[in-house]
């Protein structure tokens, strides 16, 4: 007898004599086991690591794979890597698979070799070589990174547009990548910007803010943006004038909420649901962006790493969407747990609250 027709017989009961049910139960056969390996139940685990204006974001995947998206600063007797590795012991992580570099900046950059000192890293992604020359931090954390490479402690992969990163658990599409972008819409994308008539103008930004290593990551229903620090002149190329991204569930701000990034043709074409800001104290959450992130059509709540001392009381969130308030920076991060459905939920470490979004 065979597989097939012994699962029939122990599921029907009564052999192959009902034709319909047979081929209703072999129909239903596959969609079930791929149910059943597909770990769909399981959530998908985001922490936003205070790195004090810089930017480290920790992806922890169903079945326990890290991706890490830059190292913050470099120096500090190594907090930033203490913080990110403090993090990954409480998701259970004692290895991150894929170091996502966006660009050579040393507040994105710079904790890496502290980082590679205190915990196994698998592979480092880039968009390719420093282009900054004249920036003599920039140069020093990129000779630190060369530096690193020559120790073939991990791999590299550079990523260009287009490109499906080998992530394991998430699908991560690459949208821009030194200077260049997406050359169509990705799916479900292509709807004209209307908010594109009469945009402002931006010239063209002259540092390695431009060449960001901007991602797309979609996990089932639910889609997350991360552009690094891409500036609002290559931001006017993906949405204007045709919207070549969507729209998003999360959007994790660019440039730590500066005003360099984040236009309103922008915002209003990927119209997220969720805006995470990792500022600091006193870097990112300038008034003007932080403006057209909260007027922007879909959004539900901003949420901010820490209270801005540029913000003011009138460009601040309340204070239960704030990991850290003001006063001496206690390391608290923000937690996003997100499902396959679309569903999600934002934990405050301060607060030791959890706000729920149900699925669209």
């Amino acid at each position: 007898m065979s597989r097939v027709s012994w699962f029939l017989r122990m599921r029907l009961g009564y052999g192959l004599r009902n034709v319909s049910l047979a081929v209703l139960a072999l129909a239903l056969l596959p969609s079930a086991w791929a149910l059943s390996s597909s770990g769909s139940k399981k959530p998908l685990h985001i922490f936003f690591v205070d790195v004090e204006g810089g930017q480290a974001t920790l992806f922890v995947t169903p079945d326990q794979h890290a991706l890490l998206i830059d190292t913050g600063w470099p120096g500090n007797n190594g907090r930033d890597a203490d913080r990110i590795v403090a993090v990954a012991r409480k998701a259970g992580i004692s290895k991150i698979d894929d170091v996502l570099i966006t660009h050579f900046h040393n507040d994105h950059v710079g904790g890496l070799p502290q980082l590679v000192a205190r915990i196994p890293v698998g592979t480092v992604i880039d968009h390719s070589d420093n282009r900054e020359s004249t920036d003599a931090p920039t140069v020093q954390v990129w000779q630190a990174y060369q530096e690193l490479l020559a120790t073939k402690k991990f791999n590299r992969l550079t990523a260009k547009p287009g490109d499906s990163l080998p992530i394991q658990g998430i699908e991560t599409t690459v949208i821009s990548s030194d200077g260049t972008l997406i050359d169509h819409p990705l799916p479900g994308a292509g709807q004209e910007n209307a908010s594109c008539k009469n945009a402002e103008q931006f010239p063209a930004d002259q540092t390695e803010n431009r060449r960001s290593l901007g991602t797309l990551i979609t996990f089932g229903k639910l889609k997350l943006l991360d552009l690094g620090d891409l500036t609002r002149d290559k931001e006017m190329e993906l949405v204007c004038p045709i919207n070549k991204v969507g729209a998003v569930d999360i959007y994790i701000v660019s440039h730590h909420g500066w005003y360099q990034s984040s236009s309103p043709a922008f915002l209003n074409a990927i119209a997220p649901r969720v805006a995470i800001m990792d500022n600091g104290a006193k870097k990112g959450g300038t008034p003007s962006a932080w403006d057209i992130i909260e007027k922007s059509p879909r959004l539900e709540n901003l949420w901010q790493l820490h209270f801005s001392e540029e913000g003011g009381t009138a460009h601040n969130v309340a204070p239960e969407f704030i990991a850290n308030p003001e006063g001496p920076d206690a390391a608290n991060y923000l937690e996003l747990t997100a499902w396959a459905d679309g569903s999600f939920e934002v934990f405050n470490s301060r607060t030791q609250k959890t706000k729920r979004y149900p699925a669209p």
